[in-house]
């Protein structure tokens, strides 16, 4: 097995709420800009240990998430080692096979790799991704009668069978993005998504 790491998602975006990327519809206005934060809980790739690190990106994503051909960049945490950074870019890059390779075929650019410092706090459902001066969101779940988070389950991109997604709204999405060639973000209240990841391949 070449990896087998997990942790934790943070998503922000600019469709409404839910983002229909997530289970595989058209996103909300033809087109969908992102940015993503995975924070490595535990885990290792090719014997290398990635906990505690995170991975971002900013993402284009020109049409239905599934027929690819998305533009990103990619960060990784300014604390990251440059074996851990190796380590996770042949992952992410789909070189380790895998689900990470399912994933890497729908990317029809990497723009740049970038280091940076990254921001990720995630506490009793309150989330905060800030990566570099690319980058800041904040966000909180919904939450049903009982004050218990509302969840999506099974979805195109689970990747833990069973486990929860929490939909969330952004009360803040900015992003500065042109000098890559992408738009720039100020949003207010648009979709975000918390969970949970698990990649084995």
């Amino acid at each position: 097995m070449a990896y087998d790491f997990e942790g934790s998602l943070l998503e922000v975006c600019t469709c409404n709420i839910l983002c229909p990327c997530w289970v595989g519809e058209d996103p909300d206005y033809k087109t969908c800009d992102a940015a993503w934060g995975y924070r490595v809980d535990t885990g290792n790739i090719e014997g290398v240990d990635v906990s505690g690190v995170v991975f971002g990106t900013i993402n284009h994503i020109p049409g239905n998430i599934l027929d690819g051909n998305w533009r990103v960049v990619f960060f990784i945490d300014e604390k990251a080692t440059k074996e851990q950074e190796e380590a996770l870019l042949n992952a992410f890059t789909g070189k380790l096979g895998g689900p990470l390779a399912d994933l890497a075929r729908l990317v029809g650019e990497v723009i740049t790799v970038e280091r940076v410092p990254i921001t990720f706090d995630l506490v009793e459902g309150k989330g905060k991704l800030i990566i570099g001066e690319y980058v800041e969101a904040e966000m909180e779940p919904f939450r049903g009668p009982t004050g218990k988070t509302t969840a999506l389950v099974d979805s195109a991109f689970t990747t833990i069978p069973g486990s929860s997604a929490w939909l969330s709204k952004a009360s803040n999405f900015q992003r500065k993005s042109s000098k890559f060639g992408l738009k720039d973000l100020d949003l207010q209240n648009h979709n975000a998504i918390q969970g949970g990841f698990r990649f084995t391949g």
